[in-house]
């Protein structure tokens, strides 16, 4: 079997909720030996999130946590006690990585500081994740994904122009902020194993937002040009039709704009979209015009299925999408060809289908090792290499250290 990319790195992973997760599930899916480490009793707040597995709420059986921690080792550990901070130091002696996801003045007030970590191991890379930094007046200030996203994102333009703004959907800004966080923290590793330099990276989730590719960069760019704020609208804002349409059996979505209109003519054999009018710029914003095309598109809508339209436009090099349920997704045969779904078995849900690698690679490839652990399974394991005997872990079991 072919050696995966970072088998040779070990990660102490000190995180909770989603973002910092999806970072060490990233690097574990690649073949890091990730070693999860949660609080006894309760472990990572992420268990009591749902959905869960047959709507059974229970802590081995969220699908979020599921998904968020295959392929890691996980042991349970009260840093708040003198003996489980100097369990955690003997982990670290032998990582490459440790990721936390703290608020700032957590890990300085529990004695375990980046200066404690390194004079342990000094070529260690402590990456940290946090809402708005290690530094900062707001360092300290709580946040949420709404309050990420109208802080740092480009909320204000998103929504209906005559409601509120909105956020996107719940866990986006966690999941981009775990994928940056797991290319920094590879940037951390090969300059402690090629350089010799440990450090700290300091990953504000806030200014992942304000510097993200969601929209943000667009309307800052155009606010330097224009000096006009990018208002709300319906769609995308590329031009009707951006949006979702009902259609024979569902729903289907295409990109708009004038540059495509010789093909949306095309495509709905419609002489009356030939008229030079709907190329005019104006056009795009002017709700007559608008309501005289969806008339038009919603006609010839209702007389097509959604793979029916997206074949056809996807034949003309229209941007489109069918509005896919789950099951769509698991049924489709582009996805079942390139193997993209495993299955995992887990003691608590029995075997189920995850997503699989985000990209591929030909010689290092991504694996399904295992699946995400139960609360503590590997405590014997992990502790064992440490040195600590059977009865010493049920002494520390027993006083709520482990």
């Amino acid at each position: 079997m072919a050696p995966q990319a970072l088998s040779d790195v070990r990660v102490i992973d000190l995180t909770h909720y989603v973002a910092g997760p999806y970072c060490t599930k990233l690097l574990a899916d690649y073949g890091a030996d990730v070693i999860k480490v949660e609080r006894p009793g309760t472990g990572d707040p992420a268990r009591h999130i749902g959905p869960f597995y047959q709507d059974e709420p229970h802590p081995e059986k969220s699908l979020l946590f599921l998904h968020l921690n295959t392929n890691k080792r996980g042991i349970t550990l009260n840093l708040k006690s003198k003996t489980g901070r100097r369990l955690l130091l003997g982990l670290v002696k032998d990582a490459d990585l440790v990721v936390e996801s703290f608020a700032p003045r957590v890990l300085p007030s529990l004695g375990l500081s980046y200066e404690t970590l390194a004079s342990v191991n000094p070529r260690v890379a402590l990456v940290s994740i946090s809402n708005f930094g290690q530094t900062g007046p707001y360092r300290d200030f709580k946040a949420s994904e709404v309050v990420l996203y109208a802080m740092g994102g480009e909320m204000y333009s998103c929504g209906l122009p005559d409601r509120e703004p909105v956020a996107l959907g719940p866990h986006w800004i966690q999941f981009q902020v775990g994928s940056v966080a797991a290319v920094a923290a590879m940037g951390a590793f090969y300059g402690a194993r090629y350089q010799g330099l440990g450090q700290q990276v300091d990953i504000s989730m806030m200014e992942v937002q304000a510097g993200g590719t969601e929209r943000r960069n667009q309307v800052l760019v155009g606010y330097q040009y224009s000096g006009m704020v990018e208002p709300r609208m319906a769609g995308t804002g590329g031009g009707y039709p951006s949006q979702m349409y009902p259609c024979q059996d569902g729903y289907f979505f295409m990109i708009g704009g004038i540059p495509k209109w010789d093909r949306f003519a095309e495509l709905m054999q419609s002489e009356e979209l030939k008229d030079p009018k709907w190329k005019n710029p104006a056009a795009q914003r002017d709700p007559d015009l608008q309501a005289e095309f969806e008339a038009i598109y919603l006609t010839w809508l209702a007389e097509h299925t959604r793979v029916e339209c997206w074949q056809a436009a996807q034949a003309l090099g229209i941007t489109c999408a069918p509005l896919n349920t789950v099951e769509d997704l698991l049924k489709d045969a582009h996805f079942k060809e390139r193997e993209y779904w495993v299955e995992l078995e887990h003691p608590a849900t029995g075997k189920l289908t995850y997503p699989g690698a985000p990209f591929k690679m030909t010689e290092t490839p991504w694996r399904a090792r295992r699946a995400a652990p139960l609360l503590g399974e590997h405590n014997g394991e992990i502790y064992g290499s440490l040195g600590l005997a059977k009865e010493e872990m049920v002494r520390l079991r027993e006083m709520g250290v482990i």
